[in-house]
């Protein structure tokens, strides 16, 4: 009662000015997202006030910069699929999880799992002091960590979850960490089923899209941010009819168009807040190059023009686009998605990494290189409107609604500059022995390839895994020359192991097999 009481005599006219600080605050200086770890509040301190809040909130979005939260998510995600080759063995824990070759004391897993609690537990505290009813500013904080709190738990349920088709959600999810809770209660906590954790996530992003009504800058949530969210969980759920409404809330909010001509190959360099299509992504400055350390370094050597140079030039330069996408991307070789991929050339000659055999070809990626001319800075984006596009495709496909699943596939290809025989129709598709899903599965692996979706839309989908190009897969087959690997979704490697310093704390938590 004392802080619901609080934030309600804040309602005179002292408050009204501060208020009127956090709106320029979140407006100008907060909205280029030049959020530090050191803006949180200390987790012994009590919040007490609307400054406090905002001060917290900023503080949360930080966490998501750490290392130990954005590169090792990326890894988990991205690696277990076949648009990506690790061209050679890595001392780092990377390489488990794009062999699967999964271990409990993976340090990826451990430093995701600590870092999406930690956002979870801090965003509690916001949702637990400010009420419902407050003033709009405020409640739009509260929207915003509703919707961190979700998009945590759904990244956690997807690392350590199975697929929700799968037992209709039935299976081992996550410990949901709810209002009240801190992360220290992790430790007596046992697992949601994956349904539980799809529903609590469902609640916090729809309460979060009621709450938010100040337009931010795409660093930060907003109500379209939730839909957007919302659109992709209930496309994994296979909830299609409101997959395709929240997606429509998107695509029709006017907020947001794809990239078209030359703006299109430059994408992933712009700065989010100049992108039009960007929905979400986690902003990093120039003073906040990792490096060596920064995702685009396990991806990309090369000059500040983006020409390719040997590995250890700018980067560790060691996961490349895999043969079987770059065959792919090929067939339609004026596809501008051409772009994303910048081969590593000698004399003409594309090189391959020598230390497997057979030697992996050195197809470089650059979405994660290149943000402002700064070879290793990127702000990886986490939903956009392509994307929209195509779980609304998705979903009419799997809806029977043909025509319209294939005006958003084609739009895309279009946007792509394809034309011609290079669109699909029900006649071509047929003719080539595919469906309608079909045409929609190979436009996202196109797509939104190397953004952490691959496995996912294989899994989901009850479709396998299958690779059979160069890369350190093979040193799982005997003999090692053996390219091929193939991983079904009812494997138990689709997901990965709890870290057992989390199960050794809780006796309640159940290991995955």
């Amino acid at each position: 009662m004392a802080r619901s009481s609080n934030l309600i005599n804040m309602k005179s006219r002292p408050y009204q000015y501060l208020l009127a600080g956090l709106v320029f605050a979140l407006g100008t200086f907060s909205c280029e997202t030049y959020y530090e770890p050191s803006t949180s509040i200390n987790e012994e301190t009590a919040l007490k006030n609307a400054a406090d809040v905002e001060t917290a909130t900023i503080g949360t979005y930080a966490v998501l910069l750490q290392a130990a939260y954005v590169r090792s998510v990326h890894f988990l995600m991205e690696y277990p699929g076949d648009a990506v080759a690790q061209g050679q063995s890595s001392a780092d824990d990377l390489t488990r999880a794009y062999r699967y070759t999964h271990i409990n004391t993976s340090g990826h897993c451990a430093n995701f799992w600590g870092q999406a609690y930690k956002v979870i537990a801090a965003a509690n505290k916001i949702i637990a002091f400010v009420p419902d009813d407050a003033p709009a500013d405020l409640a739009q904080l509260k929207g915003e960590n509703l919707y961190l709190r979700a998009m945590m738990h759904f990244n956690l349920v997807r690392v350590f979850g199975r697929p929700y088709p799968q037992n209709n959600g039935g299976n081992p999810g996550v410990p949901l960490l709810l209002d009240g809770l801190t992360d220290e209660q992790t430790t007596t906590l046992a697992r949601s089923t994956v349904k539980q954790v799809y529903e609590s996530v469902i609640a916090d992003l729809v309460k979060a899209a009621g709450l938010m009504s100040v337009e931010k800058t795409n660093s930060f949530a907003s109500k379209e941010v939730a839909y957007a969210l919302l659109s992709r969980v209930y496309l994994y759920m296979e909830d299609n009819a409101n997959a395709v409404k929240y997606a429509d809330l998107v695509i029709g909010s006017g907020r947001y168009s794809l990239l078209t001509g030359s703006e299109y190959p430059g994408y992933f360099k712009q700065v989010p807040a100049e992108n039009k299509e960007t929905i979400f992504a986690i902003r990093h400055t120039k003073v906040q190059d990792r490096g060596f350390s920064s995702i685009g370094s396990m991806y990309f050597s090369g000059d500040r023009s983006g020409n390719a140079l040997g590995q250890g030039a700018s980067g560790w330069a060691e996961i490349y686009a895999s043969q079987k996408y770059v065959d792919f991307l090929d067939k339609n070789p004026g596809d501008l998605r051409h772009s994303f991929i910048t081969p590593y050339l000698l004399g003409g000659v594309l090189q391959r990494n020598p230390k497997l055999n057979p030697t992996t070809p050195m197809y470089y990626i650059n979405k994660y290189s290149l943000q402002e001319e700064i070879i290793n800075l990127s702000s990886p984006v986490y939903l956009r409107l392509a994307e929209m596009y195509l779980i609304r495709a998705e979903a009419n496909a799997k809806l029977g609604k043909t025509a319209e699943a294939l005006a958003d596939v084609n739009l895309l290809r279009q946007r792509a500059g394809l034309s011609g025989n290079a669109l699909h129709t029900t006649a071509g598709l047929a003719a080539a022995g595919k469906s309608v899903l079909d045409a929609v599965l190979d436009e996202r692996y196109l797509e939104l390839a190397f953004e952490g979706h691959r496995a996912y839309d294989l899994f989901r989908n009850n479709r396998a895994m299958e690779r059979n190009y160069p890369g350190t897969h093979s040193l799982n087959n005997t003999p090692t020359t053996n390219v091929t690997q193939k991983v079904l979704p009812t494997d138990p490697r689709v997901i990965f192991f709890i870290p057992q310093a989390e199960v050794d704390r809780n006796s309640k938590l159940e290991q995955n097999p």
